[in-house]
């Protein structure tokens, strides 16, 4: 094991394009599903622990910033790789950056909607405009790490050990699953003005965070 994490750190790592596509597909899934527990747990406590909040805007339990910001630092810091520090650092940095103009884009595009709001959470010291805090990028930095360290090898492993083409049709269908109904979500649903998820969800009797 030792071994083979060490070739990680040290080795360029070759995969065909096709195969690198399968191999994003996963991150995509793992980390915006890691991204809805960790929302799922954390707003359990900061309502009180008075009762659990869905979170997200999809039917399944999946957050698109936390999957786009993995690809991101996957692409910032890969070949940064042998030094933890400026993974983190990088990773604070840039996941800081993108969550702060995504909030404030959202804001402007969708006249005063926010997604997110730290004036209304706990532990928001060096809150800026409610879209970004020292807390949400430290997290953000450490899961930085979870995904440099430990996803992004278990990934390249299974690429390596799987069967390719069980591998791409596994990756790609639960990606594409995914992305039909982040799809359906943000644009057919509101363009057809059929069902979303928050109206399902909440004629169910489940609780979401709501910000004005």
């Amino acid at each position: 094991m030792k071994e083979k994490y060490r070739n990680y750190i040290n080795k360029n790592h070759s995969f065909d394009k096709i195969t690198m596509l399968g191999i994003f597909c996963l991150i995509v899934v793992i980390t915006g599903t890691f991204g809805f527990l960790y929302e799922f747990i954390f707003y359990y406590f900061n309502g009180g622990m008075n009762g659990f909040f869905w979170r997200g805007g999809n039917f399944l339990p999946w957050i698109n910033i936390y999957a786009t910001g993995s690809i991101m630092i996957y692409f910032l810091t890969y070949r940064l790789r042998k030094s933890p520090l400026k993974v983190f650092l990088i990773s604070m940095i840039s996941t800081g950056i993108l969550e702060y103009f995504s909030g404030l884009g959202m804001y402007i595009i969708g006249n005063g909607m926010r997604c997110w709001d730290y004036n209304k959470e706990i532990l928001n010291f060096g809150n800026i405009d409610g879209f970004v805090c020292l807390r949400s990028v430290l997290i953000f930095g450490l899961f930085s790490l979870i995904l440099m360290y430990l996803l992004i090898p278990f990934c390249f492993m299974l690429a390596k050990k799987v069967n390719k083409k069980y591998f791409l049709t596994i990756s790609i269908t639960l990606c594409s699953i995914i992305l039909i109904d982040e799809f359906y979500n943000l644009l057919i649903a509101r363009i057809f003005k059929l069902p979303r998820a928050y109206d399902v969800y909440t004629k169910l009797g489940l609780q979401y965070v709501k910000f004005k």
